[in-house]
């Protein structure tokens, strides 16, 4: 498989420093061409949160080019590559609190992380960034764990309340804040001319699911100097209707 790869990152209109970590690697192997793609959002009101999500790149990285090869020699399957996931994410989760616990501060981070291999795309997520298969329609392949999300799955809050309530950041659990974490997993099917749009919350608060379609559609959307312009005029836009937050986006195109 083939990839055409976008990403951006950026601090946002008022914070000082960018706490958002932005991960692509790719890799030829035996099964084709793979990539690992990964955002993770440091913990913004939280000290040294840009440390937690650099972190968090730096343990994906080296697993990617140490650990990966090992499991698809034996060949990949979903079973194995949890179990390498949840050790991984146990790792960072340790050294991020161990460190916090040294320096006396606390801090954390999101992450959310894409494996494509061969014709199926595997997916971990702990935290609110998010992942979106871009078809025919916007699909969201993660889902938020936040309070907010939370009273909204079990009725205590309708959709709209939710997009206006203050609470929308506090999460239920991330890494390296989190004593315990407990990743959730997807994988699906790949078909050609697929698009994987990887983002913080930063990056979707005040555009919404279909402004998001309307610019990165597929169908329209096949080079990668493009890609880039989109994502670009999108985090602009962010910026202009106020958006305080870090945002970083990572758009990957498969053929």
């Amino acid at each position: 498989m083939n990839f055409k790869i976008a990403a951006c990152t950026d601090a946002g209109i008022r914070k000082q420093t960018n706490q958002d970590s932005v991960l692509v690697k790719t890799a030829q192997t035996d099964y084709g061409r793979i990539c690992l793609a990964s955002v993770c959002d440091g913990m913004g009101g939280l000290a040294k949160g840009e440390l937690a999500s650099a972190t968090a790149v730096r343990f994906l990285s080296g697993w990617f080019e140490n650990e990966l090869p090992g499991l698809l020699c034996r060949k990949l399957h979903m079973e194995a590559l949890e179990a390498a996931w949840r050790d991984l994410i146990g790792r960072i989760n340790g050294h991020i609190r161990v460190y916090s616990r040294e320096a006396h501060i606390s801090m954390g981070t999101t992450m959310v992380v894409l494996l494509i291999v061969d014709h199926t795309y595997y997916i971990v997520n702990v935290g609110d960034s998010r992942v979106y298969l871009l078809r025919n329609e916007p699909a969201q392949l993660t889902r938020d764990q936040t309070f907010i999300q939370r009273e909204v799955d079990e009725g205590r809050m309708t959709r709209e309340a939710a997009r206006r309530d203050s609470r929308r950041n506090l999460l239920l659990q991330c890494v390296g804040a989190s004593p315990y974490i407990e990743p959730v997993f997807g994988s699906g099917d790949i078909f050609p001319g697929s698009m994987f749009l990887l983002c913080s919350d930063g990056f979707c608060h005040v555009i919404t699911r279909e402004e998001i379609f309307r610019h990165l559609e597929p169908s329209r959307l096949s080079d990668e100097a493009e890609m880039q312009e989109r994502l670009t005029y999108l985090i602009a836009l962010d910026k202009y209707r106020g958006e305080s937050d870090n945002i970083s986006a990572v758009l990957i195109r498969c053929d």
